[in-house]
């Protein structure tokens, strides 16, 4: 049998972005479209040309159909050997994890993350690496401006493959083996956790828990971690089953889209613990009885406390950040005298940080943490991580933990408003507004705080020397306080504005206070900065997270 080559032109608009390439699923159902991004990681990574290749998503709409076409596309050229979910499932950061025991040469991840599936909904694709992580800024160049002239693509004509049971399957040469998509994820996380004691917490009758998988892919991983291995009751793990819709519900795990868990857990205080995770599994929220955990902050407590978590307990490396995500790590790492990175956002960022043994942890302020286990964030690491903290300080509940931290480390105040599917002039024009102002803001003032930097942020990693130039625009009030302004790259629709607050308190007095009244008065220097909300017609953000 021989391979077909079918002639296409290009498809504008196939640069990915922070995290692969993101459309619409009726973009991605154009003739052509998805074959035309897919032959163009196959022209330009040698590597995959009789190796191993990784393949599985987060089950939203289109995903089936995708892998189809991929698997026929992959044995036209040259891939030897693929490794693809049962069900065509797998979660991000086991995907990240199948790459690096299998010692795979890349892997194709298909998702949209947090996005809305369906019909109407967003699907997207990207191509991870050897390492497990995703590609670097100069391979995904590469593929782009493959994209951009393309003229062909190579296809076997073949039947659907069998991807609901385990199995070794061929398409001409190429072996396809259908894997169990929880396996090698749930085996990796038994090494770093101590799930006697997770087991012990998890069954007490006192200890009411609950973790929402929002109808996303981490239903199957939930239920074999939380509830077969670590003995959790049926009903502790919500929403369980993978939707191509997620169940019409957008799988974001934020207070905003999870609202009955937050409610129940911060609100009505009738769960001591609660978790939520989003589309692909790599996002995750923490929940205290009356408290939720700013993401930031779960990364600076998480560093705090490694050592009392097996997979840690000889210490951590240092500790990564995104540039818009609190410095709250920061704090930690100076008072443990742990290294600190601060990255642009995009967790190909932490990859050589993490290959080169410079970190241990990283995270993101977008319900986004990790560790050194694999080169994604992992949003049931993180639930772990946190149960495992619980268990290890007998009495202790999410809100002593931070009280403690708060008042050994200080708190940092911290919040993102997002301003969603705004025309990209307009935001364009907005950003534009605060940039043209940088230059002569040091000096000023917010208040009563003095601003003592502003810049556009640019990155050199300390591994390779790459420079990376435009990364969000900062207004630095020293130590106290920062406003930050980007574009998000995860949006299918219009433009999506991001500002992040940031403010330091010190004293405990004042460690408890209501986090948007005390970053007032960053967010109204923002909008006379920008002016965002006039000019979008918006009488402040979608989202406030």
């Amino acid at each position: 049998m021989s391979p077909r080559e079918v002639a296409i032109t290009p498809f504008e608009g196939q640069k990915p972005g922070t995290s692969g390439l993101r459309k619409k699923v009726n973009v991605f159902r154009q003739p052509g479209y998805l074959e035309a991004f897919v032959q163009s990681v196959f022209d330009t990574q040698a590597d995959l040309r009789g190796g191993t290749l990784v393949l599985g998503g987060d089950g939203r709409f289109f995903n089936r159909q995708a892998i189809q076409v991929i698997l026929r596309m992959a044995a036209a050229n040259g891939i030897a050997r693929i490794l693809v979910g049962r069900a065509g499932i797998l979660s991000t950061p086991a995907a990240s994890a199948v790459i690096r025991r299998h010692g795979a040469q890349g892997g194709l991840v298909l998702s949209a993350s947090h996005n809305p599936g369906g019909p109407d909904g967003d699907f997207g694709i990207k191509f991870n690496v050897g390492n497990g992580g995703p590609a670097s800024e100069s391979v995904t160049e590469a593929i782009y401006q493959r994209t951009t002239r393309i003229d062909r693509y190579r296809v076997f004509d073949y039947h659907d493959l069998d991807l609901d049971h385990v199995s070794l399957q061929h398409i001409n040469s190429m072996a396809v083996e259908v894997i169990d998509p929880v396996d090698d994820y749930a085996a990796l996380l038994e090494t770093l956790f101590d799930f006697d004691a997770i087991r012990a917490l998890i069954r007490r009758p006192d200890f009411r828990f609950r973790f929402d998988a929002m109808h996303a892919v981490t239903g199957p991983y939930a239920k074999r971690l939380l509830i077969e291995m670590l003995g959790a009751p049926h009903d502790a793990v919500i929403n369980a089953e993978p939707k191509e819709d997620f169940g019409g519900h957008h799988p974001d795990p934020n207070p905003a889209h999870a609202e009955e868990l937050y409610r129940e857990t911060v609100l009505e205080g009738r769960l001591d613990f609660a978790a939520a995770s989003d589309g692909d599994g790599d996002r995750n929220m923490i929940l205290g009885k009356d408290i939720a955990v700013s993401p930031s902050d779960s990364l600076a407590v998480l560093a705090a406390n490694a050592t009392l978590v097996p997979g840690y307990a000889k210490g951590i490396a240092g500790v990564a950040r995104s540039m818009p995500t609190s410095r709250a790590a920061d704090a930690v790492a100076a008072g443990l005298e742990l290294a600190c990175f601060e990255t642009p956002t995009g967790w190909k960022f932490f990859g050589n940080l993490l290959d080169a043994g410079r970190i241990t942890l990283c995270g993101e302020e977008s319900y986004g943490t990790s560790s050194a286990h694999v080169r994604e964030k992992d949003g049931l690491w993180a639930v772990l991580f946190w149960l495992n903290l619980l268990a290890a300080k007998p009495g202790e509940t999410v809100a002593s933990l931070l009280d403690a931290h708060w008042r050994r480390f200080g708190r940092h105040y911290y919040s993102r408003h997002d301003y969603e599917a705004v025309d990209g002039k307009v935001a364009a024009a907005a950003l534009q507004r605060l940039r043209d102002a940088l230059p002569g803001l040091p000096g000023s003032r917010i208040g009563e705080l003095v601003i003592t930097a502003a810049d556009d942020f640019a990155y050199t990693d300390p591994i390779d020397r790459s420079v990376s130039t435009g990364q969000g625009l900062r207004v630095v009030c020293g130590e106290q306080a920062r406003v930050i302004a980007r574009l998000s790259g995860t949006g299918t629709e219009g433009a999506t504005v991001r500002l992040y607050f940031e403010l330091f308190e010190s004293d405990p007095a004042h460690q408890h206070d209501d986090v948007q009244a005390r970053i007032a008065p960053l967010v109204d220097f923002a909008e006379r900065m920008t002016g965002l909300r006039a000019a979008s017609g918006r009488s402040g953000p979608d989202v406030v997270t």
